[in-house]
């Protein structure tokens, strides 16, 4: 990696241009696919990915970025972090078990998913119990031999690093970390010793957990680490790769006996900039340079971009950066061929993965002072794209400018407090102790997809479209009834995404046609692109909710998504801060809001399933983007009459520090996802209360399994030992819409019958 500036990437999409990867595990796991055809077509997509890596000339090629699913439930099952309840007798692992550990089976709940940083992405919690680790497979070995072999590809091994990994892990206390590092440093040193034996160059350690709040003592055991791995393994080049943040410890992290240190120039906020301007750069190591925004999908402006790696090279020398991605391109969809839709002007302003790798190439080229025609036409093409894009009137629209600075004249409280307002929609409602209902979305059967296709591609005219949809609401109704939940919902037949469907319905969005990403194992979503001003343009919601109340003398829930989560789901213009955007789409909700109540409908859901994964990296942020965050929700719902009852709804994500802030949303109602976590949040209760409503997610949607009475009764029991029961709710954790019918039906009825068994046990105890 000496001479002139180089490049590298730090990880590809997994789905596959035309989500291969997606139907291949889908197939797998409905039987449609054998396991060897399954394995044969897996490796077939690997080797593409790597192809087209090969293909743009890259320096430096990742491998092991691949996955079956997910990359911290690979490094578990390598490192023989198993939990007891997924083992068979005489197997050490299996792709049976892989998948029992990410999807839950018969007898066995799921491990916990969650989020990646602050990210899409969720990722499966790796649960550390007191069985010794032990190394089942060296993935990244095997990894680097595939690449070799098949490729030509003398590629970079990428691994999740030990501090992340353990960071992120559960099952022991804080207290515990140090022991812990010392319980799996030796199969981290040697899976990278037989790295070193097969004559790996160059090994990807990633530690994005080093952008976090890291103290003092906690960065004393990374420099244990770290330490213990170069006295080990001292020939091998590591290059300790961070991202989505400025580093934390700036000045003892470029000490690190590590040959290169990979540092984030997009989302760092300047913090990673300043601190190698203030101090320096170590002479001994490289510099991946994070210059491309791995996160969102704009075409980078090469000009600023260059005049960012030219203050670069004030401190280290050319020879030692290599341009790079800010993260890996697990985040963004995999390329624009495929977008033959899009407005030609909008289209120049996009770069998918393929895209920036692109952008890597010609910034290298240009740096190293290649002068051929190509290179500055390039760089002219992407200058004129831009400002073509720039100009747009959608871009810059007078309304919305007016409205924005007339913000703070909106209304953003409710007229009462809860406490009153309760009161009154208890009147109102008159519903039973520990009231049941659902998030909002049911079974998406197939004859619902293609339905759907029917009407996009002009087969059916929207009279038909709408004739089926209200059959599905009508037949939803009806089991919602026969099954006996208190609040209803229509169902969501005439949805795909819930953030893609208000995008579709608002001014300043944008679709494409293979923009898709992944969100978790073979969930892929394909986000809205925000790329002018929000505006409402006319009701969205309000046709299918209404006629659904019309089937029912029970209350229909209205269902929208929440502004946060809609920011948070889309790919978000770059030229506003986020919480102007977030204040545009509150505006647009709130009279969506208003349009859903005058027609009748008056128990509104607006879901905030991503308000935490927002939530900056660092401490000392949090609080800013929580005030805004808050106040784009209220912003959304506070105008409704009192009686008139607001849900949301919140899921994939840890709540036990920002209890104060769903707080201070005001919801009359909130559910929150916990089946995976319950024990987590109920704890947090016991110390911190919660007098607002609330459900707590008594089944996992995200398992195929029926869940038992008995495990909802247990679930419910302990949540009302803390919890108000003149207050609680009774629900699943999140929607059915992934479900099928076959399940859906009886984990309902079972939740009911939970819910029957505890409302006994209460009248008991009154009695």
């Amino acid at each position: 990696m000496q001479g002139q500036i180089t490049t590298a990437n730090l990880g590809y999409p997994r789905i596959g241009e035309d989500r291969e990867w997606k139907k291949a595990l889908e197939a797998y796991w409905s039987g449609k696919l054998g396991q060897e055809d399954f394995k044969v077509e897996m490796e077939r997509i690997q080797l593409a990915h790597l192809e087209v890596q090969k293909a743009k000339n890259l320096d430096s090629i990742p491998v092991n970025d691949f996955t079956y699913y997910d990359h911290m439930l690979d490094m578990a099952v390598m490192l023989g972090v198993i939990p007891a309840r997924f083992k068979q007798a005489g197997e050490e692992w299996s792709l049976n078990i892989y998948y029992a550990m990410a999807r839950g089976n018969a007898s066995a709940t799921a491990c916990e998913m969650t989020k990646w940083f602050n990210t899409n992405y969720h990722y499966i919690v790796p649960e550390i119990g007191e069985e010794a680790p032990r190394l089942i497979e060296n993935k990244p070995l095997s990894a680097y031999r595939f690449a070799k072999a098949k490729a030509g590809i003398e590629g970079r091994p990428v691994i999740v690093g030990l501090y992340t990994f353990l960071k992120l892990s559960k099952g022991f206390p804080a207290q515990q970390l140090g022991e812990k590092v010392k319980q799996f440093l030796p199969l981290y040193v040697q899976l990278l010793k037989e790295l070193e034996t097969e004559g790996v160059a160059w090994v990807q350690i990633d530690e994005p957990a080093l952008v976090t709040d890291t103290g003092v003592e906690e960065f004393a055991l990374v420099e244990s680490i770290y330490a213990q791995i170069n006295k080990e393994v001292p020939k091998l080049h590591i290059m300790l790769q961070t991202y989505f943040e400025a580093a934390e410890h700036y000045e003892r992290l470029v000490k690190l006996p590590v040959s290169g240190i990979g540092l984030d120039f997009v989302h760092d906020n300047g913090g990673n900039a300043a601190s190698l301007a203030a101090h320096g750069w170590p002479a001994d190591k490289w510099l991946g340079a994070g210059v491309i925004d791995g996160r969102n999908i704009w075409r980078s402006d090469l000009d600023a971009k260059l005049v960012l790696i030219q203050a670069l090279l004030k401190t280290v020398p050319q020879e030692r950066i290599i341009l790079q991605p800010s993260c890996s391109l697990l985040h963004v969809p995999v390329s624009l061929q495929r977008e033959v839709k899009l407005n030609e002007t909008i289209k120049g302003s996009l770069a998918y993965a393929n895209e920036k790798l692109d952008e890597l190439v010609l910034l290298r080229a240009l740096l190293n002072g290649q002068n051929e025609s190509g290179i500055s036409a390039g760089l002219d093409s992407s200058r004129q794209a831009l400002s073509q894009f720039r100009s747009l009137p959608e871009r810059n629209r007078k309304d919305i400018a007016d409205a924005m600075a007339a913000i703070d004249a909106v209304r953003e409280k409710r007229n009462l407090p809860f406490s009153d307002r309760v009161k009154l929609q208890r009147g109102k409602w008159k519903l039973p102790l520990l009231p049941t209902t659902t998030i909002g979305s049911f079974p998406q059967t197939p004859e619902v997809r293609q339905a759907r296709l029917k009407w996009r591609r002009n087969e059916w005219d929207q009279a038909q479209y709408e004739a089926f949809v209200n059959r599905e609401i009508e037949s939803c109704i009806r089991i919602q009834e026969e099954i006996g939940l208190d609040v209803l919902v229509h169902g969501e037949f005439e949805r795909t995404d819930m953030v893609e469907f208000f995008g579709e319905k608002l001014d300043g969005f944008l679709f494409t046609q293979n923009g898709w990403v992944q969100s978790y194992g073979s969930r892929c979503v394909k986000p809205p692109v925000i790329y002018g001003d929000v505006a409402f343009a006319a009701p969205m919601t309000v046709k299918e909710s209404a006629y659904a109340q019309s089937l029912t003398s029970l209350p229909v829930k209205g269902m929208l998504t929440g502004p946060i989560t809609i920011l948070n789901w889309s790919f978000v213009r770059d030229d506003l801060s986020r919480e102007a955007v977030a204040n545009q789409i509150a505006l647009a909700l709130k009279s969506e809001v208003l349009a859903l109540e005058d027609a009748g409908i008056e128990m509104i859901q607006v879901d905030e399933p991503a308000l935490r994964e927002g939530l900056p990296l660092k401490q000392r942020d949090q609080e800013a983007y929580l005030q805004w965050a808050v106040k784009a929700f209220r912003l959304s719902a506070a105008s409704v009459q009192d009686t008139t009852q607001i849900h949301t709804h919140m899921c994939y994500c840890e709540f036990h520090d920002m209890i104060d802030s769903i707080l201070a949303l005001d919801a009359d109602v909130i559910s929150i996802e916990t089946s995976r976590s319950h024990g987590e949040l109920i704890a947090s209760f016991e110390l911190q209360g919660y007098d607002h409503g609330i459900g707590l997610g008594v089944y996992d949607i995200h398992s195929p399994r029926v869940p038992s009475v008995d495990e909802m009764s247990e679930m419910i029991d302990r949540a009302l030992r803390v919890l108000d029961p003149e207050l609680f709710w009774i629900n699943p954790d999140c929607g059915l819409k992934t479900r099928g019918w076959a399940e859906t039906a009886p984990s309902l009825k079972n939740m009911i019958q939970a819910a029957q068994i505890a409302r006994e046990k209460l009248q008991n105890v009154k009695a």
